[in-house]
């Protein structure tokens, strides 16, 4: 039985944005390239041509082109890209000045904002130099703790235009998990809320925003956008100023764009920290623009005309993919709150009303929603949409089958993985190619992606293996904060394969030159010394309707592995010898024997990272009595109690 899910019309990939850059290749380098996988092929022997040219085809702005493409392509870690180039991040992004909307925002059922493409550039402008009149310049630090409001794009994007660094955390993040990131970057500048709204209710911020600013002795401002109406006195907070109070007194409508080297440092983002304080990863201006317009432009068939939305929050590197969608002219459309609030139509009667062509989620978002019964396809006019867009996790292959049956037939169903390591992907989609069950379409173009053994071999087709990356690439990090020998930069990556990037999946390539993700390296499991990823048991789990989420483990014990399930049961539904024989039975057939856990325990909620991923690793060391470094990564880091001194492990 084929698994072949959908196909493109020929119409489809003659128009594509991939077969016009192959078109623009001929035309500038005689070359013919017949079809995306020579495409690929041709980018990774050739990536100075490959980027160089994108660089022409994507129209990017600079003050000064490069005197060379890539200089030490030989080492990893040294290797520097467009050497001489000068350019402005937020310039690319505000290149479109004219009256068509630029973003559309919605806060649950409670604020709609919106802005044109005119209106964006003087908002910029007006916070842009209302930081320049109090002293912000090129590399100071600014960061947002902020929900997905336009507010926090325009912060961004004034502070970039100055040359200034970004860093951003979402408000759910706690206390601690904020300072853990921010007292390490030492901010300048905070822009904030007085609240949010979610799940039907409005979650006050002030005294959380008051502690912070109490212990960022560097900060010289605080820009409190009032969101949820909240007139709250703000006199207690240091240095604080209400958002429109600051734009106001700043009345300049000109950006005077600071031009910066290709590898000036951009944004700064942070591990998930669950192992300890989080690093601060530090990415680039050029590496950054380049690597998001390829995905965006070809990858993605993202054109002028389109509206693009992610559900996302700024605490995950999607936020600054989703922004970049400016440098093409598309408009963003912005969302926070519960995704599922007050119905789980809420983001698809938005798709309708706005005409979304590019729907972007995470995949357990589609796994829970396909639980809910809820239809998209039948009460909702998507004729607009041709792409939606997965990550966060491996997308289970009952998902792909849910979006083509009940959301759209006709539309490319893009499962992407990459990460804040590369604030970018490694394996996207491609708008020309089919889409398989199960499987993620096209390693990315320019990303020299291959699948390696243990023993540093490279794999057959269908073989699993490490994820890894053998050449450079644009959006590596230019370094990791405070790691001026970059001694923690090499170990988190080059450590396994000396010069080769070892991204930490565990993955395998498909005859369809496709990739297929089975889980984090890190929390694979060796039950009789066989490695088996976690993704393949999550897979058929999720089909099961009484179970909401589970998480599963290796229990190590007397030399070997026993793969422990934790399962999370719907209300009022109960863990049954039944349905463990069921869940066993499901795992056996979908999988392997050897994937069958050894014991499957019921719990009242799962750990999460506050970007939503299950904490695989966190749960790991609370049942073997190790202690968990960070709790404050975590969004329930009181959940972990739960899986302290369990009397049924040693039952089995």
């Amino acid at each position: 039985m084929s698994n072949l899910e959908w196909k493109p019309s020929l119409s489809h990939i003659h128009n594509s944005q991939i077969a016009k850059f192959i078109e623009f290749i001929q035309q500038n380098h005689g070359l013919n390239l017949k079809d995306s996988d020579a495409l690929y092929d041709w980018s990774i022997k050739n990536p100075e041509d490959f980027w160089s040219l994108f660089w022409q085809f994507s129209q990017i702005k600079a003050s000064k082109l490069w005197d060379k493409v890539l200089v030490n392509g030989h080492d990893m870690l040294q290797a520097k890209w467009f050497v001489g180039s000068q350019l402005n991040f937020a310039e690319n992004l505000l290149k479109r000045r004219d009256d068509s909307l630029a973003i559309v925002f919605r806060g649950e059922d409670k604020v709609e904002w919106k802005y044109t493409f005119n209106e964006l550039y003087q908002q910029v402008a007006q916070v842009a130099n209302g930081l320049k009149a109090i002293g912000i310049k090129k590399s100071d630090h600014v960061a947002g703790f902020m929900p997905n409001l336009p507010q926090t794009t325009i912060a961004m994007l004034a502070t970039t235009s100055i040359g200034a660094i970004w860093s951003s955390c979402s408000p759910d993040f706690g206390i601690q998990g904020v300072l853990d990131r921010f007292s390490q970057i030492e901010p300048k500048i905070l822009f904030t809320i007085e609240g949010y709204f979610y799940n039907g209710k409005t979650i006050d911020c002030m005294d959380k925003v008051a502690e912070i600013v109490k212990r960022l002795p560097t900060l010289k401002q605080v820009i409190i956008t009032n969101y949820t109406q909240n007139t709250a006195d703000i006199s207690n907070i240091n240095h604080a100023i209400w958002w429109n109070e600051f734009t106001l007194s700043h009345q300049n409508n000109t950006i005077n764009f600071e031009q910066v080297s290709f590898d000036h440092p951009l944004v700064i983002m942070y591990s998930s920290g669950t192992t300890g304080v989080p690093k601060c990863i530090v990415h680039s201006v050029g590496g950054t623009l380049i690597q998001h317009l390829k995905e965006h432009i070809l990858h993605t068939n993202l054109t002028y005309n389109d509206k693009i939305f992610y559900y996302t929050t700024c605490g995950w590197m999607m936020w600054n993919w989703l922004v970049s969608a400016l440098a093409v002219g598309a408009t963003l459309l912005l969302y926070d709150g519960a995704p599922m609030y007050p119905t789980p139509d809420v983001l698809w009667r938005y798709a309708k009303e706005y005409k979304m062509n590019v729907f972007g989620t995470s995949a357990k978002y589609l796994a829970s929603l396909e639980k809910t019964g809820y239809k998209p396809g039948q009460d909702q006019d998507l004729s607009s949409l041709y792409a939606i867009l997965s990550t966060g996790s491996p997308l289970l292959p009952e998902s792909y089958d849910f979006v083509y049956k009940e959301i759209k037939s006709d539309l490319c169903l893009a499962s992407i993985s990459g990460g804040t390591d590369i604030i970018s992907c490694f394996a996207l989609g491609n708008p020309t190619k089919p889409v398989y069950r199960g499987e993620l379409q096209q390693r990315g173009f320019g990303m020299a992606v291959k699948i390696y053994t243990d023993e540093g071999n490279e794999a057959q087709v269908d073989e699993k293996g490490e994820l890894v990356c053998t050449a450079p690439f644009p959006s590596q990090p230019i370094y990791f904060w405070n790691d001026a020998d970059k001694s923690k930069y090499k170990k988190a990556y080059f450590e396994k394969f000396p010069n080769i990037w070892c991204h930490g999946d565990y993955a395998a390539l498909t005859r369809h030159n496709g990739i297929i993700i089975y889980g984090r390296s890190d929390t694979t499991l060796n039950p009789g010394g066989v490695r088996i990823g976690t993704a393949e048991i999550y897979r058929q789990v999720e089909t099961i309707t009484d179970i909401v989420e589970a998480v599963v483990v290796g229990h190590e014990v007397a030399g070997d592995v026993k793969v422990i399930l934790f399962v999370k049961m719907q209300a009022n539904k109960l863990l049954t010898d039944e349905l463990r024989k069921t869940i066993c039975q499901k795992i056996k057939h979908g999988a392997s024997p050897r994937h069958v856990p050894a014991q499957i325990i019921a719990v009242n909620d799962i750990p999460r990272t506050v970007s939503g991923k299950i904490a695989e690793l966190a749960v790991k060391q609370v049942i073997h009595g190790e202690v968990v470094k960070n709790k404050d990564a975590l969004i329930n880091p009181d959940s972990l109690k739960l899986f302290e001194n369990l009397v049924e492990l040693n039952k089995a």
